[in-house]
């Protein structure tokens, strides 16, 4: 590190405290981004692979616009009257299937989906709430205690199930009869303890859990299950959403409608901004008994600039886009595969996939260690990717991104690939 990172790095640890962390070996330190690019103090230039949250580029000059014009006109809340929320809401829900009548927007992902538990626990009576093991979906009290990644240090919230993720396709192996067998156990055990479910939260790309989206509809029989038992789908598109698996809504790629939609990070392109969409049927028994105001949600700032990446998204056709140069993407990491034995597989849809990187191909055996070297060696390359579990590399380049530019990160990871020490 340089003298200035270090220094950055000990005034960091003296004023935020333990809880913290930063990514990689020797920290990067950044002052600057454009499009795909980020730049830190020094002048070098890192390809962003792996932001998901500036999901239309970095400093998009529109969104910018929209946030100043905004700031310098008016910020205020949903008390009183304004139509920033109320176009917000409609080109929203122009995106989602008709069942889906209903949005409140919250200041963040983490709040969207502690309104969402709340509202599928007021319209069932239940308390019940099923996630996979390795899920994270937010830092709230109840969020937190539904999210088994946090563990040990969190422990799982009362009535909490967890259950296995999905398994990665392959011949042979129904995923959707696999992953629906550990859900009905979890509404089996909830019987038994006397507990009735309220809801399955799933982030419909299983983003922490390793990335899961294949084959299409895998994830039917255990929302059926869950729904029969009289709970809910909360779909968690948090991470999956906003056109990051080439398609607007990550449960799109699963054939079903959820119950409850959860927002955030990408909602804003970086600006704080969540929100839930919900049946209307569900919000009317909510409703009955709560009230429900964030001073934050849907303000008028955050309303125009929400909106405003709502209309990146379609006026740079970004789906498309996401589409064409996810499977332009895939199509390399496969091809490096086959040169590259530590790639045990490559999953995902559009531009989110997660690269499983193994110690033996035939066993799937993980290999962090292998993992960590290729995430931090991209780094000192030039290029920036994350971790979703141990050894699964995430890559998700904003959804601008050009054929020459995933050409430079393909030829990047072929090289820090080809660096790892031989077995």
């Amino acid at each position: 590190m340089t003298r200035s990172t270090e220094t950055l790095v000990a005034r960091r640890a003296r004023l935020l405290g333990p809880t913290y962390r930063l990514f990689y070996d020797r920290p990067v330190h950044l002052v600057r981004g454009e499009g795909v690019w980020l730049w830190d103090e020094e002048g070098t230039r890192y390809l962003d692979m792996y932001n998901n949250v500036p999901c239309v580029g970095h400093c998009h000059p529109r969104v910018v616009a929209a946030l100043t014009q905004a700031a310098s006109t008016l910020n205020t809340h949903t008390r009183y009257l304004h139509e920033a929320v109320l176009d917000l809401a409609e080109t929203l829900l122009a995106t989602m299937p008709g069942e889906l009548g209903h949005v409140l927007f919250t200041s963040s992902g983490s709040e969207a989906n502690d309104l969402a538990l709340r509202v599928a626990m007021a319209a069932t009576g239940g308390t019940g709430i099923i996630a996979t093991r390795s899920a994270y979906h937010g830092n709230s009290q109840l969020t937190a205690g539904a999210s088994p990644v946090l563990a040990p240090g969190v422990p799982p919230g009362p009535g909490v199930y967890a259950v296995p993720p999905p398994p990665a396709a392959r011949d042979g192996i129904d995923v959707g009869e696999v992953f629906a067998a550990g859900v009905r156990a979890a509404l089996g055990q909830m019987a038994q303890d006397g507990v009735k479910p309220a809801a399955i939260i799933v982030d419909d790309i299983f983003s922490s859990d390793g990335v899961f989206i294949a084959p299409r509809g895998f994830l039917g029989p255990a929302v059926e299950a869950v729904r029969a038992a009289g709970g809910v789908y909360i779909g968690d598109e948090v991470q999956p959403g906003h056109g990051r698996t080439g398609v607007m809504w990550g449960f799109q790629q699963h054939g079903v409608v959820p119950d409850l939609v959860t927002m955030g990070k990408p909602m804003g392109a970086g600006h704080p901004v969540g929100a839930m969409a919900a049946r209307p049927a569900l919000l009317e028994a909510f409703g009955r008994t709560s009230n429900y105001f964030a001073t934050f949600g849907g303000n008028t700032v955050s309303s125009a600039v929400a909106k405003v990446v709502l209309d990146v998204i379609a006026d740079e056709q970004l789906l498309a886009n996401a589409e064409a140069q996810g499977a332009y993407l895939r199509a390399g990491i496969e091809t490096l595969a086959q040169r590259h034995e530590p790639i045990g597989d490559v999953r995902g849809a559009g531009l989110f996939l997660g690269v499983a990187i193994v110690k033996d191909r035939r066993a799937r055996e993980p290999d962090p260690a292998a993992t960590a070297a290729i995430i931090n060696g991209l780094r000192e390359r030039g290029v920036l990717v994350g971790g979703a579990t141990a050894n699964v590399i995430k890559v998700r380049p904003p959804l601008p991104v050009r054929q020459d530019d995933l050409d430079i990160f393909l030829e990047t990871f072929d090289a820090t690939l080809s660096a790892l020490p031989h077995r």
